[in-house]
């Protein structure tokens, strides 16, 4: 089969920008001939493994080997990004200081520049690694709802989003996940969308700890993009044989301490693409409901559901899909495609949540946005 034409454009703009890469870095590191030769062979295998890592991250048959090459390719991805903004960060530092800089300190600023540029991507993968595998910390966040019954104060949401089980997230980060959310003795849980990246078949095993979560009136799940790329009608079909309620374009309504609270959870923002019987539509998702004394909560998978949750009347959207970037820079770009990047926002009379993820996509990489699990407590305005 002949590679499609994406995919020779993109292998061909992957090897421009290594190459890039080692024209501005390798010949001003004082490392010798040899060093230099090591250094481009070292980016020759990353050019070769990026692709190979994000193919087997999506191979049917995972174990071992593929999942070895996904886990090298996602961490030379991860390198490979700081590598390429930190040289371009450096030419055009440099290109600015030639104006002024005489030439026996450039002489110096030159090879030290590229060895901190090196010494600063490891450095940062390093920590992003380590930010990325350990357990996502507790996020606690009141939201004031304006005419909240008493009996709801202080009613609890624990929400997970963007955890991304699949080559490098497997049952023992989700157990762990699992664990701390029971722990929080939440009153629902949330789980709003980008849980998986791969088949039934693939991840099956791995997602069995979410059938432990334990909320006095259950998890409530929505679909994310990736569920689409990965089966989005046979992960809804599992998730509800393991307990979770999914809803597509539905609510259900909750009777707490007496009084009602209505959750409802919309399809993710771009179903439509695959199966246009899945438009999200906050609106549908609240046909038929009956008056509700408290507040309506929308689980929505991308932020930008809000302008249409708002004018559907709902009072909190939660959402996830943004990662709050996952490592810098990124995080200063996805205000460019969401409305909102992390965090509590306000639009007119709705309150928006966007979780900064509980898990990671691609490189095990997270710098500057760390993981979170949320516990949002509603409290009277």
């Amino acid at each position: 089969m002949r590679p499609s034409r994406f995919v020779i454009v993109a292998a061909s703009l992957l090897a421009l920008l290594h190459a890039y890469i080692g024209y501005q870095l390798l010949p001003d590191l004082p490392i010798g001939l040899a060093g230099r030769i090591g250094g481009a062979l070292w980016l020759a295998l990353s050019w070769l493994l990026i692709p190979i890592g994000l193919m087997m991250s999506r191979s049917i048959k995972q174990q071992p080997l593929a999942d070895r090459l996904a886990w090298a390719g996602m961490l030379m991805m991860g390198l490979f990004s700081s590598l390429l903004v930190l040289t371009f960060l450096r030419d055009i530092a440099l290109l600015l200081a030639g104006f002024f800089m005489p030439t026996s300190l450039a002489a110096v600023v030159v090879p030290w520049s590229a060895i901190a540029v090196v010494a600063l991507a490891v450095l940062a993968t390093l920590i992003g690694l380590v930010n990325a595998r350990r357990r996502a910390q507790v996020v606690n966040v009141d939201v004031p709802i304006i005419g909240l019954p008493a009996e709801l104060n202080g009613f609890t949401i624990a929400q997970l989003s963007d955890i991304h089980v699949g080559a490098t997230i497997k049952r023992g980060y989700l157990d762990a996940i699992v664990d701390t959310v029971n722990g929080l003795h939440a009153d629902v849980v949330a789980i709003t969308g980008d849980l998986i990246d791969g088949s039934v078949q693939q991840l099956a095993p791995h997602t069995a700890p979410l059938a432990r979560l334990e909320a006095r009136h259950g998890t409530y799940f929505v679909t994310g993009n990736h569920e689409y790329y990965s089966g989005a009608t046979a992960w809804v079909a599992e998730l509800r044989r393991l307990g979770l309620h999914v809803l597509l374009n539905e609510h259900v309504v909750l009777d707490h301490d007496g009084k009602t609270l209505l959750v409802a959870g919309v399809t993710d923002y771009g179903a439509e693409q695959f199966d246009p019987a899945q438009r999200s539509d906050p609106t549908a998702a609240l046909a038929g409901a009956p008056p509700v004394a408290g507040p309506k909560v929308l689980l929505a998978h991308q932020p930008r559901s809000a302008p249409a949750a708002a004018a559907a009347g709902f009072d909190l959207q939660l959402s996830g899909h943004t990662h709050g970037g996952q490592f810098w820079p990124w995080n200063l770009f996805v205000r460019f495609q969401q409305p909102y990047t992390a965090g509590l926002h306000r639009l007119n009379q709705l309150w928006v949540y966007t979780s900064r993820g509980t898990g990671y996509w691609g490189p095990p990489k997270r710098f500057g946005a760390p993981s979170e699990i949320t516990r949002l407590r509603l409290v009277a305005a």
